[in-house]
């Protein structure tokens, strides 16, 4: 066991990585440490252990930046395919996911809220019970028995409209059994507002809890107060206690968003785990409705030291046979051992739209209200032309710089709703990120590979 302390190995690791990342040849990459070396073949995103008597020869065509030798040793040791994913966009699928915007309105005035502080522009507004189970029908009038749909509340604050949320959820859960589908559900919180009665509905129907908690108190509260500057905190520790505690078909998990104000992920891991949440992610401030708190790029190179931490906490918990719920390194080992490639980043405008609170139709939660993905509304379906021109421009092979990318398959391009309002100033902390949890997939399949085998939700 490495007794060296984390945060100067995390910080050792940072350095190599950000130097070993950085794009060289646009059709593989490589990765190397003690542990051995690996090539990943970006079409198919197929990932290979280099023996040591090859791997001088690969080494050395990175080190050049040589396509033309790397062509050649895919052919000398058969490594070519046919291209898992050409230039042509998504046919439409069938939706398979909805998140109604049942509330537009937040009882919290967080300063990075992409909503507006939860009312998207415009006036507060609820979703009328009326408009929610046309949702519902549109969705379930699209699977097929024995598919699966996913019914997502939000908001603004969704337990503003509690009435409407519980209810729907009913509707949606008997009609989904009458047609053999399988519905499954899910909202995000901001925690002030939860019951006890609550947390007994969302485990009667296995909501999958998401609350946004973005650290110690202090650090929380500075970002998510109320809108008459009262911190929520504490308020919200005090009302999770039930959730917590009943975690059986419900999965109560944390997202924090992070900023330049709580980059300690660490220690905020540390202290959410202890909690008792089944799981607990972190997400980067990219695109801020009024500019304030986004990650630029030293911020970035300082998160991504801080993510290495968590992975190698992570790594060194899952060797010791104990359970560590960092949801951003469970999810980047499951994509990489079933060898994830997408032209996408996700299913925005393909399989998953948001509902507005008057029955409009965007692209995903994030673009209600916003013109740039809008996609219909319930009383006409999804606009084809807009849906068409949408795959077609949004297509990875379309965006700049990715094309040329080692990452392009297995980021997709980043999220759309902070692509066009910001660009891409996320790519080296992404691409750092990836490259880790490449080794790190390495290391730990060497050391336990049962890991892969069981369940880690």
């Amino acid at each position: 066991m490495n007794r060296e302390p984390l945060a100067v190995r995390a910080a050792d690791a940072a350095r190599a990585v950000a130097l070993s990342s950085r794009p060289r040849l646009r059709d593989a990459h490589w990765i190397e440490g003690g542990w051995g070396a690996q090539l990943l073949l970006v079409n198919g995103s197929r990932l290979y252990q280099v023996p040591q008597p090859l791997a001088e020869g690969f080494r050395a065509v990175f080190e050049s930046a040589d396509p033309e030798g790397l062509a050649r040793l895919l052919r000398d040791h058969d490594l070519q395919a046919e291209p898992y994913i050409d230039d042509v966009p998504l046919a439409a699928p069938p939706a398979h996911a909805l998140s109604l915007a049942v509330a537009q309105k937040c009882n919290l005035g967080c300063t990075y809220c992409y909503a507006g502080q939860g009312e998207f522009g415009g006036k507060a507004k609820s979703m009328e019970e009326r408009v929610a189970r046309q949702s519902v029908d549109w969705l379930l009038g699209q699977a097929a028995p024995g598919g699966k749909v996913n019914l997502a509340f939000m908001g603004g604050e969704p337990l503003a409209n509690r009435e409407v949320l519980q209810s729907t959820t009913r509707y949606a859960a008997e009609r989904a059994a009458e047609r053999g589908v399988d519905c499954r559900f899910s909202v995000t919180t901001n925690g002030t507002l939860l019951t006890e009665a609550d947390a007994d509905f969302f485990e009667a129907h296995g909501f999958a809890v998401t609350v946004s908690l973005d650290g110690a108190p202090e650090q929380h509260d500075r970002l998510r107060a109320f809108k008459g500057g009262k911190g929520s905190f504490e308020q919200i520790a005090l009302r999770l206690q039930p959730l917590l505690l009943q975690q059986r078909r419900m999965q109560v998990s944390c997202r924090v968003t992070v900023t330049p104000f709580n980059l300690d992920l660490p220690r905020i891991l540390e202290r959410f785990i202890a909690m008792g949440f089944h799981s607990v992610g972190f997400s980067p401030l990219l695109r801020a409705a009024n500019g304030r708190a986004e990650m630029g790029q030293d911020e970035l190179a300082e998160m991504l030291e801080a993510m290495i931490a968590c992975g190698m906490a992570f790594e060194q918990a899952v060797i010791e046979g104990r359970r560590y719920p960092f949801m951003n390194m469970v999810n980047a080992l499951k994509e990489l051992q079933r060898g994830s490639h997408r032209p996408y980043p996700c299913g925005a405008g393909a399989g998953y739209f948001g509902v507005s609170a008057e029955g409009q139709l965007s692209a995903c939660h994030r673009f209600v209200g916003d013109e740039a993905g809008a996609m219909g509304d319930l009383a006409s379906g999804v606009a084809r032309e807009r849906q068409v021109r949408w795959l077609s421009e949004r297509h990875v092979h379309r965006q700049s710089p990715c094309s040329d990318c080692w990452a392009r398959y297995l980021c997709g391009g980043g999220c759309h709703h902070e692509v066009i309002a910001r660009g891409r100033g996320a790519c080296d902390y992404i691409r750092g990120w990836l490259h880790y949890t490449l080794g790190a997939h390495r290391r730990l399949s060497q050391a336990v590979p049962q890991w892969y085998a069981g369940p880690h939700g």
